[in-house]
């Protein structure tokens, strides 16, 4: 019989230690996941909070001074 064949159909079964340590593996890494697009989520929130406000800031042109009087 063919190589490939034999492996196709005959694949070994993961033993029980292997098959709890994948689960783990997939927690983990949804876990992980979730964190990741929270926390970009909410760094792209605050950003578009930053720029806004940066912006206000900048179409509020500051109050030009005026110089004092100097006394004599």
């Amino acid at each position: 019989m063919d190589d490939v064949f034999i492996s196709a159909v005959f694949q070994p079964k993961p033993s029980k230690q292997e098959s709890k340590a994948d689960v783990t593996t997939k927690a983990a890494r949804a876990i992980i996941d979730h964190e990741l697009s929270a926390r970009e989520a909410k760094t792209e929130r605050l950003r578009a909070a930053r720029l806004a406000q940066e912006e206000a800031a900048a179409s509020k042109a500051p109050a030009v001074k005026k110089p004092r009087k100097k006394k004599t």
